[in-house]
């Protein structure tokens, strides 16, 4: 099993609010950390023209079966609403836009499973935007201790051709080095 707070202080992470986040926030938090550490993510373009996507399949549905089991036992009844302050995608898109001051919009989709077609559609769309020129995206799953991470800093290029295919998202997360 993945220790999210483990790989957090590993990297010697500093960011009090990551304690506060469910799993799947934490697992896309630390992902995003991940791929902007090494990259300074505005050397060319201003962090408002820098969107962020995220895609998964069970949404915030890891936290809301911990969250059912405080309320199943009416002997042990104990709900807590703590439980879902730092729940849903949005939330966790939020977060990794407040760590890293980016202010272009953010997105988060539900989907039936992992799409390199869904991505690649919604990564032209947004690079459509004129005001969008950089994209931290991916695939951000966590549910029953199973984490499926993909992030991915897109920048568009200079003749408004997206360099990312289906094919490179497919091959990017085929490849991914470790999986739980």
């Amino acid at each position: 099993m993945i220790n999210l707070e483990d790989i957090y202080r590993h990297f010697k992470i500093e960011y009090l609010k990551f304690f506060k986040m469910d799993s799947l926030a934490k697992a896309a938090f630390l992902g995003a950390e991940l791929v902007c550490k090494d990259i300074n993510i505005d050397r060319t373009i201003s962090k408002k023209d820098i969107a962020i996507v995220c895609f998964n399949r069970s949404s915030s549905l890891d936290n809301d079966m911990i969250y059912q089991n405080t309320i199943q036992d009416s002997e042990n009844y104990f709900p807590s609403p703590s439980l879902f302050v730092y729940t849903l995608g949005n939330i966790l898109t939020g977060e990794i836009a407040i760590r890293n001051k980016i202010e272009g919009e953010t997105s988060f989709y539900v989907t039936e499973n992992f799409s390199p077609e869904l991505m690649h559609e919604t990564i032209e769309a947004i690079f459509e935007n004129k005001s969008i020129n950089g994209l931290l995206c991916g695939w951000t799953e966590y549910f029953n201790d199973f984490c499926d991470i993909l992030i991915m800093y897109i920048e568009k290029s200079n003749d408004n051709k997206n360099v990312v295919t289906k094919d490179n998202i497919s091959n990017c997360y085929n490849n991914i080095l470790w999986k739980n």
